[in-house]
């Protein structure tokens, strides 16, 4: 019998795969050959005045929960992609972008282009405000509903 090739790469990424869905074990099989990952999870029983003085270490973390939950998605000034296709920040190459961060924009400027089966569709503002944020890059794709600029 050959001993058996290691394949590292495959080791890390289901040791990934562990991490990123909170499972304490994996196991694939090839053949007669079977990779298994496992971890170990450390439950802490915890006491009242210890869980007290947790919450209070953990206010500051609190607030900045309350702020990372104001995400580009679902803030109120987002504006987001009405369809799939690639954005583009200017009309050509050549030309200059639509907005800036920190431009003023009037409703029904146009703040960017998406090209969706051979067609640019302009995207306008839908109120009046400054860009605070331009979430893209000229010539990305984007998904549908997927926050494209912020205006405030």
């Amino acid at each position: 019998m050959s001993p058996m090739k290691i394949d590292h790469d495959a080791i890390r990424n289901l040791a990934t795969l562990l991490t990123e869905t909170d499972l304490t074990e994996i196991e694939i099989a090839e053949g007669d050959k079977r990779i298994r990952v496992t971890r170990t999870v450390t439950v802490q029983a915890i006491t009242a005045p210890t869980a007290l003085a947790m919450s209070a270490a953990n206010a500051p973390v609190a607030e900045a929960a309350k702020i990372a939950a104001l995400s580009p998605e679902n803030h109120p000034g987002a504006i987001k992609s009405p369809m799939v296709g690639t954005a583009y920040l200017q009309s050509d190459p050549s030309a200059p972008r639509f907005i800036t961060k920190g431009a003023v924009v009037k409703q029904g400027d146009t703040l960017l282009i998406i090209e969706a089966m051979k067609v640019m569709n302009p995207i306008k503002a839908d109120r009046n405000g400054t860009v605070t944020n331009i979430l893209i890059e000229d010539s990305q794709p984007v998904e549908f509903g997927q926050a494209l600029v912020i205006i405030e």
